[in-house]
C-alpha cells in the first residue's frame, strides 16, 4: 500500500497540527507492505525526518501561505496525487489545507474543534467548502467522542467517522529529575521556580490566556507565593490582545511568555512546574493535558471542550469564565502538598492508557480497510 502524507498547514511542527504529525511518523512502523511518501514544503523534509527506509519526502515548491497552499490543494492536489500513484492519502491540517476533490480515498483529521472554527470562519462559502470536503473524504479521524459529536451535529454520516485518542511518547514524557530548586536552564531560557505552566499557542479568545492572566493576578494578591506563570507557545491569532493583558497585569514581571518552545524540551519545562493549567475551551485532542500528566505534575483545566474526555478523572475542572473559581483551584493545588500529589499520582496513573504506537497502529487500520473497501467497491 503507497500511502501520502500531506505536510501542508502542519506550521514545521510550531502547531497542534504539527505536533500530532510529528509524533504520529516517529510511531508508525516500517512494514515491507507500506510505502509511505510525505509531500509538503521543502522545509518541512529536516522536521519530519526521521531515517525510515520505508518513508520518503517529496518536497514542492509552493508558498506557505494560507491562500497558497489552498490554492495549490485546490487546482493542483489532483494531478499531484495521480503522478505519485498514492492508494490513500492522510491530512493530519485538514482545515488549513482545505482539499477540493479527491481521486482516490482520504482520510481527513480533524483535532479541532469544529464549532470554534466556525466561529472563526463565518462565510457561507468556508461552510459550504467544508461540508464538500467532509462528505467526499473516505473517512474522517478524531481525537474525542467531543469532536465526533460535533461533526454529527454538521450532518457527517456516524460511519464516516473514527474515534483514535493521541497518545503519548513516554520515552519523551516522564518525570524528570531536576537537581536545580531554584532555576530550570532550557537554553535559550533561565526560569525561576516555582512556576505554572500553560503550553498552549497565544491565542484570543478560545484558548482564554486572559481569563487565566487575571486568575493568576488573583491568586498573587491573595497569597504572596513566588509563582511565575509560563504561557509556552508560539504566537496565534490576535496575540497581541494577550500580550496587552500581560503587560497591563500589576505582575507583569511574574508572567513569562516564552514563544515557540522546542517540543524536545517540554517535559524539562513540565516537570519544574507546580502544576499545569489549561483554560482552553477549544481543545479537541487536548495533547498537552497528556503530555503534562506524564511528567507527573497535576492538571487543571476547563470543563469545555474535549478535555473532561481524555483528562477523565485524573484532573480538576474549572469554569473558564469563573476567574474567583480558577485562581481557588491554583491556590489549593500549590499549597496543599498531600492534595498536590494525589492529583500527580492519579494523573501519572492514568496516562498510561495513552501512547503514539497505539495511535499509529490504529490509523493505519484505518488506512488499510479504506483502500481494501475501495477495491472490493
Amino acid at each position: 500500500m503507497r500511502i501520502g502524507i500531506d505536510t501542508f498547514g502542519c506550521d514545521r511542527r510550531q502547531s497542534g497540527a504539527g505536533s500530532y504529525l510529528f509524533s504520529l511518523i516517529k510511531s508508525l512502523p516500517e512494514t515491507d507492505n507500506n510505502s509511505i511518501e510525505l509531500f509538503g514544503v521543502e522545509t518541512d523534509r529536516f522536521v519530519y525526518d526521521f531515517a525510515k527506509s520505508s518513508f520518503s519526502f517529496f518536497g514542492l515548491n509552493v508558498s506557505d501561505s494560507v491562500f497558497a497552499v489552498q490554492f495549490w490543494h485546490s487546482f493542483f492536489l489532483k494531478w499531484f496525487i495521480k503522478k505519485r500513484k498514492y492508494d490513500v492519502v492522510l491530512y493530519p491540517a485538514t482545515l488549513q489545507v482545505m482539499p477540493f476533490s479527491f481521486s482516490i480515498p482520504a482520510v481527513l483529521v480533524i483535532n479541532e474543534l469544529l464549532s470554534e472554527v466556525l466561529k472563526r470562519n463565518k462565510s457561507i462559502f468556508f461552510k459550504l467548502r467544508l461540508k464538500r470536503v467532509f462528505f467526499r473524504s473516505a473517512k474522517i479521524i478524531v481525537p474525542s467522542q467531543f469532536v465526533k459529536k460535533e461533526l454529527l451535529s454538521f450532518g457527517v454520516p456516524s460511519e464516516k467517522i473514527e474515534i483514535i485518542h493521541n497518545g503519548v511518547d513516554h520515552s519523551l514524557f516522564f518525570p524528570h529529575n531536576i537537581e536545580n530548586d531554584e532555576v530550570v536552564l532550557i537554553q535559550p531560557f533561565a526560569i525561576k521556580r516555582p512556576y505554572l505552566i500553560y503550553p498552549s499557542r497565544v491565542q484570543y479568545p478560545e484558548k482564554k490566556h486572559i481569563e487565566l492572566i487575571k486568575a493568576f493576578g488573583l491568586f498573587k494578591q491573595r497569597t504572596g507565593l513566588p509563582h511565575k506563570l509560563v504561557i509556552a507557545g508560539s504566537e496565534g491569532q490576535n496575540a497581541e490582545i494577550v500580550h496587552k493583558t500581560v503587560l497591563n497585569s500589576p505582575y507583569v514581571t511574574d508572567i513569562v511568555l516564552t514563544g515557540y518552545f522546542p517540543h524536545k524540551s517540554l517535559p524539562e519545562l513540565y516537570s519544574c512546574a507546580d502544576v499545569c493549567v489549561i483554560p482552553s475551551v477549544s481543545e479537541g485532542a487536548a495533547l498537552p493535558v497528556l503530555e503534562a500528566m506524564a511528567c507527573g505534575i497535576p492538571v487543571i483545566c476547563s470543563n469545555a471542550g474535549g478535555i473532561s474526555e481524555i483528562a477523565g478523572p485524573a484532573a480538576v475542572f474549572f469554569n473558564s469564565d469563573n476567574i474567583e473559581e480558577i485562581a481557588e483551584i491554583i491556590e489549593k493545588i500549590v499549597s496543599d502538598k498531600e492534595y498536590h500529589d494525589k492529583i500527580a499520582a492519579e494523573s501519572k496513573e492514568w496516562v498510561k492508557r495513552f501512547s503514539w504506537d497505539k495511535t499509529a497502529m490504529r490509523t493505519l487500520e484505518v488506512l488499510h480497510n479504506v483502500v481494501e473497501n475501495k477495491k472490493t467497491s
